[in-house]
């Protein structure tokens, strides 16, 4: 089932390429985004759903220094936030605050809490941790992967340990395992690398080519969704990881994000440079599905995409569900065009 979106949009004054839920904003659905204007003094917004769910309201707009290549929202405090920027001739990380009164000022400014300095080549993301309140962050480049301690209250970042993948890879991305904080999966050029932070050493590896993105399943252990250039998505039992347990071929060219609804079962989103967000289904384990599971039609067991979003003008690049109201997601794509979709009709009836 494909159409165009019924959903709310909101138009950023330049390109862009990342947004975030706002995971401990608990009173509000709240996304953060922020823009991609090599010439341009950069903006971040702060989004909020109006509480008729009818209208995005800009709460908070705030210049940033540069381009902005990767943006993620603190889980435990929904005033800081990190950026992965350029200045067009190299590569940095820090991690902001929003002021307390920005509604009441004229001109708010953002803080920089720190500067996550040390990487030598291109800066590719910043994870959090994953649940809870921790001073642990990761950034990754595209050789090493740094795990810092974040001291907010002291305005200062320090590196705990820090790693090489080895000179024949070249590391692209990643995330961090919700079941397991010791675990994070590292994205590269030939496959997708396990890391043990206690050691610092990579465990294992799927040999994947071309992986863009990828996802941990929040509700069940041992599963992994990747995005890929050409095959599309797969879905990954972590103790068999020599062949995908699912594939899904639904984007027309090369699939750019993935990410796993945070409250229902088998719940996907995808996206990526056919203009096209992919709303999907699918069971991720033999089991039968839980109550919290969505259920689906006979002929939507048979066709696990349930509906493709295609009214877009652009390549769909930054995908993010909303914790708080996990049937709502907000999707950006490349010309600064912010959607937020409600998934209601494919949920079960109660």
């Amino acid at each position: 089932m494909q159409g165009g979106s019924s959903g709310i949009g909101y138009g950023l004054k330049y390109q862009a390429r990342c947004i975030s839920d706002v995971k401990a904003d608990t009173d509000h659905t709240s996304f953060i985004t922020g823009t991609l204007s090599l010439r341009e003094e950069n903006e971040v917004h702060l989004l909020r759903l109006s509480s008729g769910g009818t209208e995005l309201i800009c709460e908070g707009l705030f210049s940033h220094p540069n381009e902005i290549w990767d943006l993620s929202s603190c889980p435990f405090d929904q005033r800081i936030f990190s950026t992965v920027f350029s200045t067009g001739e190299s590569f940095g990380a820090a991690v902001w605050q929003i002021p307390e009164l920005y509604g009441q000022l004229n001109s708010p400014q953002l803080e920089r809490i720190a500067s996550l300095d040390g990487h030598a080549g291109k800066v590719n993301c910043i994870l959090w941790w994953p649940s809870g309140r921790n001073d642990k962050l990761i950034s990754i480049d595209e050789e090493n992967l740094f795990l810092w301690s974040l001291d907010c209250s002291r305005k200062a970042a320090q590196v705990q340990s820090k790693e090489s993948a080895g000179m024949l890879h070249y590391l692209s991305g990643g995330a961090w395992d919700p079941h397991d904080v010791n675990a994070v999966a590292a994205t590269c050029e030939s496959s997708v690398q396990f890391w043990d932070l206690r050691t610092m050493k990579k465990t294992s590896s799927i040999e994947r080519g071309h992986v863009r993105k990828v996802d941990y399943d929040t509700r069940k252990m041992h599963m992994l969704v990747t995005a890929e250039d050409e095959s599309g998505i797969h879905i990954w039992d972590l103790r068999m990881p020599k062949v995908p347990i699912d594939e899904l071929r639904g984007h027309s060219h090369w699939t750019w994000a993935v990410t796993c609804n945070p409250e229902y079962d088998g719940l996907i989103l995808s996206s990526g440079t056919d203009s096209t967000v992919n709303l999907w289904f699918t069971s991720t384990t033999s089991d039968e599905l839980t109550s919290g599971s969505v259920v689906a039609s006979p002929s939507q067991k048979l066709d696990p995409l349930l509906y493709s979003f295609n009214d877009y003008e652009d390549s769909v690049y930054g995908l993010a569900w909303s914790s708080r109201e996990p049937w709502i997601f907000a999707s950006l794509s490349y010309d600064g065009r912010v959607v937020v979709e409600s998934v209601k009709p494919f949920l079960p009836k109660k």
